[in-house]
């Protein structure tokens, strides 16, 4: 063989290697990143021919495929579209996917790996693939108590509320108002679909944002029961130790600023207990207590909550914050603020549901979770949740004088408003200060019973049509609190 046709062949046999490889790749490595990509039609108008799996609260379906005659075949259909729209989230031949359509596709569509039995038969019998199912945790009373209880505030309200279990993480309900219909945005008719995403993604309101996991507002005298856990942490305090009271609080580096007491009142005098001072909500104790604790310590405590971590991974979720910069150093009266839930310090729902849970659990934070089993196309159980626990966020003996004092609250204090005869509850008001220009926040954190936790709840009204003087925790969204664990409770 001369030289030329030796070389010539060296490169052909090169660059048929080089495609060999290129081609393996893309088919076994590129696969699920190109199969995944927005915009591969090929890959859309498949999905949207099969037969996707239903999303279950209980046997009945919150989002399922139906039979249609056109090109597609089979058509999403959510049932109580605007109910479930936070959890479900929609499933759009132009848009996408959200919610536990996207963090449920493989099951749904039928292309995890663990039905790959399933397709096989579905091959021989050449059958179309079918998706699996996946039940979820909702307690279907309690999620229309939430979504009943911001609708029937006055005027066009928002908020959001979240519920769980503390013994296991399991999310109970979760709602916002305004919400949006995913059937709109499903529809296999595209023009119309368009329509309807711009008008809802122009929406100054934004209904298609899930308030519960992705907006973080401030807490308010919520988040005291966090500056309690620290210094109950850090100073050794209990529920009877003595603490600051008073009408204002000054300290060095705080000029002319004094921080007072919602109404001007002195919190029952100058020194009172620290179950007195959660009873009326005392800005001084705990403006004074965070300063003692420290910005690391008080950093430190949050962080064990679960501040700054975003622990669903079903859904998408901000973390919350203490600080919007840890590293920078607070001056004295934006400590003292950070210490009654204001200044920088911002939560979800979800946060504050799940702080409270782990108060009511014995300091134990569990990992939430909405997926409760997973089913293949012929009902075969594929995976059921287990409970995990992230953290010990307090130590048992801090959570059990917190959860004492927290049904003090109820019982005594600014908590009435989520009172059910026959049964302990904790809870805590807050209302935070937003800008001049909007209302206050409205919030309730609560559990119940005391002695053995079932649920958990965050409430926030962000706003609505009561007058700004009325608006406080305690009286909007104290009530929405106790119909969602009467819901769980079943009384």
């Amino acid at each position: 063989m001369n030289r030329p046709i030796r070389v010539m062949s060296i490169v052909c046999l090169v660059l048929f290697t080089a495609l060999l490889i290129g081609v393996n790749y893309i088919q076994f490595v590129e696969a699920d990143t190109l199969n995944a990509k927005n915009g591969n039609r090929r890959v859309i108008d498949e999905e949207f021919a099969r037969e996707r799996g239903p999303i279950l609260v209980g046997d009945r379906p919150i989002a399922e495929s139906v039979p249609v005659d056109d090109q597609w075949k089979f058509q999403r259909r959510y049932p109580e579209a605007k109910l479930y729209a936070d959890i479900t989230g929609y499933f759009s031949y132009t848009f996408g996917r959200s919610g536990l359509e996207q963090s449920q596709n493989d099951i749904l569509s039928g292309s995890d790996n663990r039905l790959f039995v399933n397709r096989v038969v579905d091959l021989i019998g050449s059958n179309q693939p079918r998706g699996g199912s996946v039940s979820v945790t909702i307690n279907r009373r309690a999620q229309r108590a939430a979504a009943e209880g911001i609708e029937n505030l006055p005027g066009n309200a928002k908020g959001a509320v979240v519920a769980l279990d503390p013994s296991t993480g399991a999310i109970l309900a979760m709602t916002g108002s305004p919400t949006y219909n995913p059937n709109l945005l499903a529809s296999h008719n595209l023009d119309e679909v368009s329509k309807a995403w711009k008008r809802l993604d122009a929406d100054k309101d934004k209904p298609m944002l899930n308030r519960s996991t992705q907006q973080i507002l401030p807490p308010g005298s919520t988040f005291k029961i966090v500056t309690a856990a620290a210094a109950m942490e850090k100073l050794n305090l209990n529920p009877d130790s003595v603490v600051k009271g008073g009408r204002g609080l000054t300290a060095p580096g705080f000029g002319s600023y004094v921080l007072r007491n919602q109404g001007g009142g002195n919190c029952g005098g100058p020194r009172i207990t620290l179950t007195q001072a959660l009873e009326v909500s005392c800005n001084v104790t705990f403006g004074d207590l965070a300063m003692k604790v420290g910005q690391d310590d008080m950093e430190r405590q949050s962080d064990a909550f679960g501040f700054g971590a975003r622990d669903l991974d079903q859904l998408p979720m901000s973390p919350s914050q203490f600080t919007s910069d840890p590293d920078v150093e607070l001056e004295a009266p934006q400590l003292a603020q950070s210490g009654i839930g204001q200044f920088e310090v911002a939560a979800t729902p979800l946060q504050m549901a799940m702080a409270t849970g782990a108060i009511a659990n014995g300091g134990a934070l569990m990992k939430p979770y909405l997926v409760s089993t997973v089913r293949s196309p012929d009902l075969k159980t594929i995976e059921t949740a287990k409970p995990e626990k992230i953290r010990d966020a307090v130590s048992s003996r801090t959570a059990t004088g917190l959860s004492q004092m927290l049904v003090d609250v109820v019982e005594n204090g600014t908590g009435g408003s989520a009172a059910i005869p026959g049964i302990e509850v904790g809870g805590k008001t807050g209302t935070a200060q937003s800008t001049a220009d909007r209302p206050p926040y409205a919030w309730f954190i609560s559990f119940a019973p005391a002695d053995d936790p079932k649920v958990a709840v965050a409430v926030v009204v962000e706003s609505s049509s009561t007058g700004r003087d009325d608006i406080s925790g305690g009286r909007l969204a104290g009530p929405i609190a106790r119909s969602v664990m009467q819901a769980v409770l079943d009384r």
